[in-house]
């Protein structure tokens, strides 16, 4: 009977490259699932958040100042008979005759909007966590203290001579994300007296009737609100300075504008803007609503959760290739001398294996937190990955080092889930040390195997193999 031939050493390298990549197909449908639930978390910090008050941008105070204009139009009207003053008649048509004359009539014109000379917002925010299910979701509470002025007389280079201003009819608008997010009292004072608030019409927001602003000089709002998600302020003055206090210790500063100085410790935060009119193209007094364009300006943070465990699964999920791989490679280099080559079933067992772990640490952390959710996962892996290397590859005392190497290889990955800033430096050089150690484990290794014996060839072989009737002799009697 001709015994087997096991591959050379360059044969199963390659094999086992092949598996390693065939590895790419679970981790891909393990990244969708992390993926998907994902997805269904930020769903559900999305509908608790929009519950809650919602993504917050305060935009304003404006004082918008109607304007009145008188015109001169033709117009028609129905011909009266002087002197029996009826309406005249066309005698061919039975059509009421009517005739053209001059009026001057007085109209409602485009109002002026001023934004404030000055603007200072103090706001404070407090954090709570919300929760639905397995999922906690960052909500605050917000206290908006806000000091401004205008220069009302600019109003008066914007209109023409046929049209004047309507001091006396003056409001102040404020707009907002939601008014729903609204709670508390909400105070307007001009001058030390308190004026009434009303709910916007036209769109989310304030209003509030001030007279005629051309004696007024301080105005103050206090407002309280709440919000999900983020929270947004437009820098309407022309010279807006804003301060933003929270206990929530993980901002994520955005918008137009990065804080001038921020201090952030793990008890919260603070951060301070000052914009200058010309660092915005705003202008301060204007005959059209420029809401859309202080919008398009604003700044202020997103609270969200750092590098979260959903981000920490997927990433994984991409290094799982890696450390799989190198999990292979470890198995094919601490087999040698043992007499005895794992089966291509079996390195796909344990690149399952080391694919289910990515998605029982999702799991686990949906409940149990990151950190232990990995120790567990990665524990159980390195466990059942050794006690198979002792019962299934046969590796005997050998398994200890599979285990041992395994051990690192979930210790570096840790480290690399932790910080996704050292996340490239610690994958690569891992990389390159275990491609490193294997090219000095491997320096006298024989990748072609044992040279083939000499001999006939394969055709001789088979010849020699067949019976003298059957190569055309005749029989022997």
């Amino acid at each position: 009977m001709p015994q087997s031939v096991s591959p050379s050493a360059g044969r199963r390298f390659f094999i086992v490259g092949f598996l390693v990549l065939l590895m790419f197909i679970p981790l891909f449908f393990a990244a969708q699932v992390i993926q998907d639930r994902k997805f269904y978390s930020q769903q559900t910090l999305q509908a608790v958040g929009e519950e809650w008050g919602g993504a917050q941008s305060l935009s304003g105070p404006q004082l918008v100042i109607p304007v009145e204009e008188t015109v001169t139009q033709l117009s028609t009207r129905p011909r009266i008979d002087p002197v029996s003053g009826v309406v005249m008649t066309d005698p061919e048509t039975g059509k009421d005759l009517v005739e053209r004359f001059e009026e001057t009539i007085t109209q409602r014109a485009a109002p002026v909007y001023l934004y404030p000379e000055g603007f200072d917002a103090q706001i404070k925010t407090s954090t709570q966590i919300r929760s639905r299910g397995i999922f906690r979701v960052p909500v605050y509470q917000a206290q908006a203290v806000l000091a401004f002025d205008f220069a009302a007389l600019a109003a008066e280079g914007q209109i023409a001579q046929n049209e004047r201003l309507l001091w006396d009819e003056a409001e102040l608008r404020l707009s907002v994300s939601s008014n729903r997010a609204l709670r508390g009292a909400a105070r307007l004072t001009v001058d030390g007296t308190e004026r009434a608030l009303e709910p916007r019409t036209d769109r989310q927001g304030l209003r509030a009737p001030v007279g005629d602003p051309r004696q007024a000089g301080a105005f103050g709002l206090e407002l309280g609100f709440n919000g999900a998600q983020s929270l947004h302020v437009a820098p309407v003055g022309r010279n807006s300075h804003v301060t933003l206090v929270s206990d929530w210790p993980h901002p994520s500063f955005d918008g137009a504008f990065l804080p001038d100085r921020s201090e952030i410790t793990a008890d919260g935060f603070s951060a301070e803007w000052t914009i200058p009119h010309l660092a915005r193209a705003l202008p301060q007094v204007s005959r059209s609503d420029m809401d859309q364009t202080a919008r398009a300006t604003h700044f202020g943070l997103r609270y969200i959760e750092p590098n979260d465990f959903y981000q920490k699964a997927f990433r994984a999920a991409r290094y799982g290739v890696l450390f799989i791989a190198l999990t292979f490679l470890t198995i094919l280099l601490i087999e040698r001398g043992t007499g005895r080559t794992a089966h291509a079933v079996q390195y796909i067992l344990v690149g399952l294996a080391q694919t289910v772990f990515v998605l029982l640490m999702v799991s686990y952390a949906e409940h149990l937190g990151f950190a232990m959710a990995y120790g567990m996962s990665a524990g159980a892996t390195v466990a059942l990955l050794t006690l198979f290397g002792v019962i299934g590859l046969k590796l005997g005392r050998r398994a200890l080092v599979l285990g041992i190497a395994l051990v690192v290889v979930y210790a570096v990955l840790y480290l690399i889930l932790q910080s996704a800033d050292y996340a490239l430096l610690a994958g690569s050089t891992l990389a390159f040390l275990a491609l490193a150690v294997t090219m000095i484990a491997t320096r006298n290794e024989d990748w072609h195997g044992p040279a083939r014996e000499k001999g006939p060839g394969f055709l001789a072989r088979a010849l020699r193999s067949v019976p003298p009737t059957a190569q055309g002799q005749p029989p022997q009697r």
